[in-house]
């Protein structure tokens, strides 16, 4: 679109805005009717581990909110000189799980306790048994469940429980209302009625019967819509709480809310069976849309939904690129006191870069960048661990592609199960987050880690607050009945232009042995946690 097609388009209300609260950064898109991001705007933010918990404040949730929001608005008016006071629609989406709860008031009865906290344990594993279904730590009724178990006494206060985003579209609009995708993160979806599970939301009400709680399961959730459906509008109140200027107009549809798996699969159009993503960032998860329901559950694989409510087995890893970062911070240093600054980028791509000299299984060297705890391998707590041998070849490449490759350890393990042992099949893995941003290597490392074509679209650096937005314009500009499906394929990313690597023989087999040190290692990485 050209720079006065924008600005009809802004001033006439036909842009649409997402905007995902991420781990590390929220950020805000505008695209335009041709679906290309126009402005955005960004708050960088960090948790905080607080009590054992790692946690966000409300003042930082809403300080990082109006200020992502309010940059994208000074780009707006920078660029195209135009006060942004109306758009076609709004979405939210942000960091699926955790734990948000209010009392009968709308008060947050405790922090939020976000997907990283790995403290649920006993509540996961007997609400797995109990349900014949993976319960994983870092879900909603996990969090719930073990508040229980702990006889924490918030819990007869509650009225209300929800996600970040959930939480985020409830203070805008006044609806309890959760996008599928991100319900299906909170309790068990049942594939029959797109809803919550009654049978097993019985079970649970059974469970704690003798608590004599004044609430049932069903009182205290957010209501689950597909995307497409009406999910409330802005209210004055809202307006003013996301942009205090008074310049945004109330009554703007807003998106189901949806959380980062949602947004993921949306941002590369992976959202119809036998198609699969891969965001690889502070954390790393792999989705792929099955074709039909799993033989067996399994502690490693969740089963969400994606934002249409099609099953979804996600194999979730906490850790990711968190390690990699340090030692990166960690050479820039270095270089500093050296005096010999260079742009952070430029670092990152030297790192890259370098590790594709190393050899194939990475010299013997091994790495665990767990900064947390890691669920699909067992672990309750983090240590960043780095390992070798004395006969190790422990030179720059080595040790570069030793930390890229132990990104995905975890995540590797997680798909065997799928692929070797339920036999799903994917036509092709889309790659997008952090990982990917420099060119091909880790792209191409992926693709070894699952032996299978790797594919990573010009627009996936856009990522979730793009895939946020599209689905806000579904919502307000799909014919009528038009799939989700239907509308990315023919709308979105129809021409489309990405990179697709073919897994390289050496690398796939050079990343089976790392694999194999991986796993025989992790009892080294246990003893970590319980010594350190």
């Amino acid at each position: 679109m050209e720079n006065n097609e924008i600005k009809r388009a802004i001033e006439s209300g036909k842009t649409v805005i997402g905007i995902e609260l991420g781990s590390t950064r929220i950020k805000s898109v505008l695209i335009g009717e041709d679906f290309t991001p126009i402005v955005s705007g960004s708050h960088d933010w960090e948790n905080q581990l607080e009590n054992g918990i790692w946690t966000y404040s409300e003042e930082a949730i809403w300080e990082g909110v109006r200020d992502s929001y309010a940059k994208l608005a000074a780009a707006v008016k920078d660029k195209f000189g135009v006060t942004l006071k109306r758009v076609g629609a709004i979405g939210f989406s942000a960091m699926m799980h955790g734990y948000l709860v209010f009392n009968e008031a709308g008060e947050m009865l405790v922090p939020f306790r976000t997907w990283r906290n790995s403290i649920t344990g006993e509540a996961s594993e007997i609400l797995s048994e109990k349900f014949h279904f993976n319960i994983p730590q870092r879900w909603s009724i996990s969090h719930l469940y073990q508040a229980i178990l702990n006889g924490e006494p918030h819990v007869g206060d509650i009225r209300f429980m929800t996600t970040l985003a959930g939480y985020i579209h409830w203070k805008l609009t006044g609806e309890r209302v959760l996008g599928i995708g991100d319900a299906s993160g909170v309790f068990p979806i049942d594939q029959a009625t797109n809803d919550y599970d009654e049978w097993l939301i019985k079970k649970f009400d059974d469970m704690i019967e003798d608590k004599h709680y004044p609430w049932k399961l069903a009182d205290i959730l957010p209501k689950a819509v597909m995307a497409g459906e009406y999910a409330g509008v802005l209210t004055t109140t809202g307006a003013k709480l996301l942009d205090p200027s008074g310049n945004l107009e109330a009554g703007i549809p807003l998106a189901p809310p949806e959380g980062d798996a949602g947004t993921g699969m949306t941002a590369t159009n992976s959202v119809a069976p036998r198609t699969g993503n891969t965001s690889a960032g502070t954390s790393v998860f792999a989705m792929i849309v099955l074709e039909r329901p799993l033989k067996g559950y399994y502690p490693e694989i969740d089963i969400v939904t994606t934002p249409t409510g099609k099953l979804v087995a996600m194999v979730h890893c906490n850790n990711c690129t968190s390690d990699l970062n340090g030692w990166v911070d960690m050479f820039a240093e270095v270089l500093h006191e050296a005096g010999c600054d260079i742009p952070k980028w430029k670092l990152y791509d030297i790192f890259y870069f370098k590790s594709e000299e190393g050899d194939a299984d990475c010299g013997g060297l091994m790495s665990y960048g767990y900064i947390s705890g890691e669920n699909v391998t067992g672990m309750d707590t983090g240590r960043p661990l780095f390992v070798r041998t004395p006969d190790s070849r422990f030179n720059l490449a080595n040790f570069t592609r030793t930390v890229l490759f132990s990104t995905l350890g975890a995540l590797k393990i997680g798909l065997d199960i799928l692929f070797e042992e339920e036999g799903v099949k994917v036509d092709m893995m889309y790659g997008h987050g952090g990982l990917f941003k420099t060119e091909r290597v880790g792209q191409s490392y992926l693709a070894a880690a699952i032996n299978s074509p790797v594919s990573v679209m010009k627009t996936a650096g856009e990522g979730g607050p793009w895939g946020m937005a599209l689905l806000a314009s579904y919502l307000v500009n799909k014919d009528e009945g038009e799939t989700l499906e239907d509308y990315l394929a023919n709308k979105v990313f129809v021409g489309e232009e990405g990179t697709t690597l073919e897994p390289n023989p050496k690398d796939v087999e050079g990343f089976t042995r790392f694999i194999e040190r991986y796993r025989a290692g992790l009892p080294v990485e246990k003893a970590a946690t319980e010594c350190l």
